[in-house]
C-alpha cells in the first residue's frame, strides 16, 4: 500500500497536538529539567535563533505522527480497525520498542541524570499516546 490514500489532516492536527503538550509539559516541569540538565536558565537560547529550535520540533513531531499514521494504515489494511484502543496501543508499542530504549541507552551512556531520562521519556510517551488517540480516532484513512 502506498501513502497516497493517507488522511493527511489527522496527521497535521495530531502533530500540532503534540507540540502544544510538549510546550506545557516543559513549562509546567522547567525547573526539574533544568536541574537534571545541570543548567540555569541564562544558557537557554532566547535570541531569533531559538525559532528555529521551535520548527526543528515541530518538524519532528510532524515526521512522528506521518510515521505513526502510516503504521496504523498498515494495521488497518491487514484488517485491524482503526480505532482510539488501536491507535494508543500502538503509540505504547512504538514508545516502549523504540523510544525509551534509545533513551536509555543514549543518556546511560552520556552519564545523564535518571530524572532527565524520566521526564524526557515521560514527555515522548505523552506526546505519542496524544497523536494514537488522534489518529485511532479519527482514522487514517
Amino acid at each position: 500500500m502506498s501513502f497516497g490514500a493517507l488522511n493527511y489532516m489527522p496527521v497535521i492536527v495530531a502533530a500540532i497536538a503534540s507540540f502544544l503538550f510538549g510546550g506545557v509539559w516543559y513549562n509546567a516541569f522547567s525547573r526539574q529539567w533544568m536541574e537534571a540538565l545541570g543548567r540555569t536558565p541564562d544558557v537557554i537560547p532566547r535570541d531569533r535563533g531559538a525559532v528555529g529550535l521551535y520548527v526543528a520540533a515541530l518538524a519532528a513531531q510532524l515526521i512522528m505522527a506521518w510515521m505513526l499514521a502510516g503504521v496504523l494504515f498498515h494495521l488497518a489494511a491487514a484488517g485491524l480497525p482503526t480505532s482510539l484502543r488501536t491507535g494508543l496501543i500502538s503509540a505504547a508499542f512504538l514508545w516502549l520498542g523504540f523510544v525509551i530504549t534509545t533513551l536509555v541507552v543514549n543518556y546511560s551512556f552520556q552519564g545523564a541524570r535518571p530524572l532527565l531520562m524520566l521526564l524526557d521519556g515521560a514527555h515522548w510517551l505523552g506526546v505519542l499516546l496524544i497523536q494514537g488517540a488522534i489518529l485511532g480516532w479519527w482514522g487514517v484513512h
